[in-house]
């Protein structure tokens, strides 16, 4: 089994929320590896992985970063396959970190979730996944379709509640 998602974050203090990513691509069934690489830290293994990930069969690379966030943008300068950048509340409650990935230069885009919104990202990878895998593709919206009946299940459920004034 070889990899074909990517799962990058600065350091395994990241791994409480960069786990949400790596249980949703699990269960995609979407092999995936993880490494803990810095910017600024280990920026030449940084380059190197970027400059080598698509000829190890890489799709799509998520990488998380909070503070400065550089990781996903020095990724994205290194490579042509799609990165979705995480970013994460270490200061500021995350706004850095979002202010830091969203604000590339033209030319060399990263895809931006919500802050902490690993699970997210995990979702949008398996969506780029399923546009050439038609299995990848059945298990999402099998998953897109337990979503839809967690909330008609819900609205059910709500009908039942009675008060006074309510009306449906």
């Amino acid at each position: 089994m070889k990899a074909i998602v990517s799962i990058i974050m600065g350091s395994t203090s990241d791994l409480p929320v960069m786990k949400k990513a790596a249980e949703f691509l699990d269960s995609m069934e979407i092999p995936f590896e993880m490494n803990a690489l810095s910017a600024h830290r280990t920026p030449a293994e940084v380059e190197e992985f970027a400059r080598n990930a698509s000829s190890r069969g890489l799709k799509v690379i998520i990488a998380a970063a909070g503070m400065a966030a550089a990781l996903p943008g020095v990724i994205a300068a290194s490579t042509t396959l799609p990165v979705i950048g995480v970013p994460l509340d270490a200061t500021l409650g995350g706004k850095d970190a979002m202010l830091s990935i969203i604000q590339m230069p033209p030319g060399i885009a990263v895809a931006t979730v919500g802050i902490n919104a690993s699970m997210n990202a995990a979702v949008l990878a398996t969506q780029i996944i399923a546009q050439t895998d038609p299995e990848v593709a059945a298990r999402f919206e099998a998953y897109r379709k337990g979503l839809k009946d967690k909330i008609v299940k819900a609205n059910a459920e709500l009908a039942k509640i009675e008060y006074k004034f309510k009306t449906n």
